[in-house]
């Protein structure tokens, strides 16, 4: 087997039920789980609709690069919501349809890294695992940049050596963050940029959660319109991951892309054809659709929206909590993360994820100690009974 599987951390889901292995929930009471980032509003029927429609395209192999119309859809969507001028993204050789962007995140890593050299993978911390894996399963060395509110909670680029920067050969990027709904500013991301031509690296930003904020008038910007600003307009260096799970509340199905600098796509889409991962032509037709709809989306931010409005007055007497940027997450910070979701499990039948599993010590600590990932991901009705839970649980304890 791969030494490095051995490096491998457990999954923070796996950790969680370690947890609550044996703790039974003292009131018969339904549970609410909100530890885990999966939409749960309903998938649009359109959507639904296109996939029962398309069930006879099962009988074909699917074009690792997807079909044309998709990566068109993708193209133009692209354009809308980053401002971008037209025909700046070429839908035949910048994008790539994904099954998920959390098998393209992996991907990237494992078809960039140049093994033959002392290789290092930057990342935030608290960081989505996947980024810590690809990194350590691709022979690089991961590097942990602590987010906290001394660095407004995005990775301080400067307190980076230039010796990391030397062996760096990868920055994941996450705005908006998960865990904690930071956005990146334009200046940060050309600041980015230009370390990696400074230092010669990719970056892979994932944007996943760009469609989920709270003010209307303010949505994330991205590294495409970064990378326009600074005159780059072939996308040099940058690799943007986007799906349609959250945007879309449509984790099931499966559906992203990955965009970009053309001398990535390119040979990514060589080691794709390899990997075997090509999406399946039913669930290319149904993309197509949703991608090109903005309708359901402004629904369903709106359904977040009001979760932040109704939970956030009953928590915020209780404990010390703030609405995000953007992202379906609070970050409550709290006096044992561990204790908290064990105990709040047990006595309110509520589910949390404490942020210590979304994290991991360096010199400088742990920067998601004490602190819990809230995903408001269930009903609004829901959400508003969890945080009266929560309150009574900490009430209980006072």
């Amino acid at each position: 087997m791969n030494p490095a599987l051995a490096l491998l951390k457990p999954y923070p889901f796996e950790r969680l039920r370690s947890l609550l292995a044996g703790v039974k929930p003292t009131l018969d009471r339904k549970l609410i789980g909100l530890q885990i980032g999966e939409p749960r509003h309903a998938a649009p029927a359109f959507v639904t609709q296109a996939l029962v429609d398309n069930l006879h395209l099962l009988g074909s192999y699917p074009l690792t690069a997807g079909v044309l119309p998709l990566r068109q859809s993708i193209a133009s969507w692209l354009t809308r919501r980053f401002r971008l001028p037209p025909q700046a993204i070429d839908p035949e050789n910048m994008v790539l349809p994904v099954n998920g962007t959390r098998e393209a995140l992996f991907a990237l890593v494992q078809a960039v890294v140049d093994r033959s050299k002392p290789a290092a993978v930057v990342m935030p911390n608290p960081f989505y695992q996947i980024y810590e894996g690809a990194a350590i399963l691709a022979g690089a060395q991961p590097i942990y940049l602590n987010t906290t509110a001394a660095t407004n909670y995005l990775p301080d680029l400067d307190s980076v050596s230039p010796e990391v920067w030397n062996r760096c050969q990868v920055l994941f990027l996450c705005s908006p963050g998960n865990p904690i709904g930071a956005v990146m500013s334009l200046d940060y991301l050309q600041h980015a940029l230009e370390l990696a031509d400074r230092y010669d690296f990719v970056i892979a930003s994932d944007e996943c959660y760009s469609e989920i904020y709270l003010h209307e008038a303010r949505p994330p910007v991205g590294l495409l319109e970064a990378a326009l600003a600074t005159g780059r307009d072939r996308f040099e260096r940058c690799v943007v991951f986007h799906s349609l799970s959250k945007r879309s509340s449509v984790p099931g199905l499966r559906s992203g892309f990955v965009a970009g600098d053309v001398n990535i796509i390119k040979p990514f889409l060589l080691y794709r054809t390899y990997h075997g991962c090509a999406m399946p032509q039913p669930t290319q037709m149904a993309s197509i659709l949703a991608w090109n709809d903005e309708a359901h989306v402004i629904e369903n931010r709106r359904l977040y929206q009001q979760k932040f409005a109704a939970v956030l007055p009953i928590l915020q007497p209780m404990m010390k909590v703030h609405a995000p940027e953007a992202s379906f997450y609070l970050w409550p910070s709290v006096d044992d993360d561990e204790r908290f979701t064990r105990e709040l499990f047990e006595q309110q039948h509520v589910m949390v994820l404490p942020g210590s599993y979304l994290s991991r010590t360096t010199l400088s600590g742990d920067p998601g100690k004490n602190h819990l990932r809230i995903s408001l991901v269930a009903s609004v009705d829901e959400c508003r009974e969890a945080a009266e839970r929560i309150r009574a649980y900490i009430e209980s304890r006072r």
